[in-house]
């Protein structure tokens, strides 16, 4: 996998990692009033270890609810850039060379990292849904996943 020529952000994360839907923003004010920011929690994932997301040059920031009922499939594919994900509800099993044997299993609670260049596919093995959260930072103008394996820089053995 070649290396990207910029960070655009790195975050160290030895205990949780935090997706949340909302940020600290100055309070507005009508007639000497404020209003404070509204904060939902919606997933939260633990990562052990630390979290770098490189992509050089513009990039676009996604971020998508994923359900996959039993049976499902995300199809092999790799991306151009970094996805950060947390499970919200169920098993996800996910088949990708990084992990030791070439598969790993994510649980609610859990959050899930895939770099770029690799092909991976996650699959729904159990019996009740996979909900995802997830945040793809990806090279502007280039898809969040590409499914045309030659295009990627390595495959599954």
């Amino acid at each position: 996998m070649r290396p990207f020529r910029r960070a655009l952000a790195t975050a160290a994360v030895s205990s949780a990692f935090v997706v949340t839907a909302g940020v600290a923003l100055p309070a507005s004010s009508t007639e000497g009033k404020s209003t404070p920011p509204v904060i939902e929690e919606v997933a939260e994932g633990r990562q052990r270890g630390s979290v770098r997301v490189d992509v050089g040059g513009p990039a676009q920031v996604n971020y998508r609810k994923i359900t996959l009922p039993p049976g499902a499939s995300t199809g092999r594919h790799c991306h151009y850039g970094q996805v950060i994900g947390v499970v919200k509800s169920g098993r996800l099993t996910h088949y990708a060379p990084v992990h030791p044997g070439g598969v790993r299993t994510y649980r609610a609670g859990q959050s899930i990292v895939e770099g770029s260049g690799y092909v991976h596919e996650g699959r729904n093995e159990g019996k009740r849904d996979v909900v995802l959260w997830v945040t793809y930072v990806t090279p502007e103008g280039k898809p969040l996943a590409e499914p045309d394996l030659s295009r990627c820089e390595a495959s599954l053995a």
